[in-house]
């Protein structure tokens, strides 16, 4: 086991080193920065899927005010916002919106999402989408995994320190979950393992 972990360490050393000789544009990661919060919503078969928020750094924040706040009265009217869903997310729907899901250990694709929307605060931006996911409750515990991260690691996803998660409508059920990393999932050159939500339920007995 102890050459095991000095290999790996060896191996990442290397990969950086690698990462330092291919040049500034690689090696300027991350650029954008977002604190996640997610709100779990269950029906009466099980999950319905879940709400997302990201909250931007002042950077991005402040780039988004300045190209897409066409009056510059600080919010983003409804226009406005069909806007930022066209021209500034919308495109990573090809990386799967950033959301990554494994339901019982397969992957779950997610093609789509609804009610995106779009908030100027205090000079924070902020999105709120939905993402459709059902999966029936059993007798036995399902496990759901839900990881946000950008593949190409420009844009880093942290789950908020304070409610990172909650969780609506669940009397029906047995629920059990805990935020750590992802150990089968590696990104950036195998250094990174993101962050995910681990997620148990089942039905009451």
């Amino acid at each position: 086991m102890h050459m095991i972990r000095v290999g790996k360490q060896v191996l990442c050393l290397i990969l950086f080193l690698n990462v330092l000789c291919m040049g500034s544009d690689v090696i300027a990661h991350p650029h954008v920065f977002i604190v996640q919060q997610l709100n779990i919503v269950f029906d009466n078969k099980g999950l319905a899927g879940f709400w997302v928020e990201w909250n931007f750094d002042d950077m991005f924040s402040n780039m988004i005010a300045t190209d897409y706040d066409k009056n510059q009265n600080s919010t983003l009217e409804p226009a406005e916002v069909a806007e930022v869903k066209e021209k500034a997310f919308s495109y990573i729907a090809e990386y799967d919106y950033f959301i990554f899901v494994k339901i019982d250990g397969q992957s779950f694709k997610v093609k789509w999402i609804k009610n995106f929307n779009a908030v100027l605060k205090n000079g924070k931006l902020s999105y709120h989408f939905f993402v459709p996911c059902h999966v029936k409750a059993h007798k036995l515990f399902k496990q759901i995994v839900i990881a946000a991260y950008d593949p190409s690691y420009y844009t880093a996803i942290f789950f908020a320190q304070k409610q990172p998660a909650l969780v609506e409508n669940r009397d029906r059920f047995v629920i059990e979950s805990s935020l750590k990393e992802d150990k089968s999932t590696s990104i950036y050159f195998d250094m990174v393992n993101p962050w995910a939500l681990f997620l148990k339920f089942r039905l009451k007995s």
